[in-house]
């Protein structure tokens, strides 16, 4: 049983020209489009890409885009499928069966805030929820089993599966999508393990994308 997400880079866009041996020189290419005599100058094209981050000139960054691979649970993956800016391809359970589940901490619910949870459970406690996550898991997963076995549909079976049933997701998005996202999701106030997910994701994105990260002041 697994224990963590995992996130991996699938693709970056790649320019058919030259000149474009980054992501971020089609973006700087796409951005010149009405100067059409320095457009492939690659040189100054970080100082073009962080004005137009200082002054909010968002469109040109959906000239590339990024596609991601993402492993986590059901729970989580909920939350990645609200940003409809992205394309999305998931693991169907309809078509494929489930096998895999992820482990989580327990953390105390935040009274002063309900979209918050703090981390300062005693052993004993975390042992009873990993234990009965576990408990969960091999019991839902032995019905699984029973029904798929008794000819009953993946469609209808995954019914008995839990919310921290593994799904793998390709996340695909321009680069302003990828910005947005990161941003909001990275912030102290979203939940712990899809926060993970986004600085995976920015750590990717710092790769990929230097010149764009440094305007934006992230660091992997």
């Amino acid at each position: 049983m697994k224990e963590t997400s995992s996130v991996r880079l699938i693709s970056v866009s790649a320019g058919m020209l030259e000149n474009q041996k980054k992501a971020e020189d089609i973006i700087g290419y796409c951005a010149r489009v009405s100067n059409p005599k320095n457009q492939e100058n690659t040189q100054t094209a970080p100082k073009l890409l962080a004005y137009c981050i200082k002054h909010h000139h968002w469109s040109i960054f959906e000239m590339a885009n990024m596609c991601i691979e993402i492993k986590t649970s059901r729970a989580i993956a909920q939350q990645i499928l609200r940003h409809r800016s992205f394309s999305f391809q998931e693991f169907s359970q309809r078509y494929a069966e489930a096998t895999e589940f992820i482990t989580y901490e327990a953390r105390r619910q935040d009274l002063k805030n309900r979209q918050n949870s703090i981390a300062d459970f005693p052993p004993d406690v975390q042992d009873w929820f990993t234990q009965a996550q576990k408990r969960v898991q091999t019991d839902s997963h032995a019905l699984y089993d029973e029904a798929l076995k008794k000819g009953i549909a993946k469609e209808c079976a995954r019914f008995l599966l839990p919310l921290n049933t593994q799904t793998t997701l390709y996340m695909n998005g321009s680069v302003r999508s990828w910005i947005h996202y990161i941003t909001i999701r990275s912030d102290e106030s979203t939940q712990k393990e899809h926060r993970e997910i986004a600085v995976a994701a920015r750590k990717i994105f710092c790769e990929q994308f230097p010149s764009i990260a440094a305007a934006l002041e992230w660091k992997t």
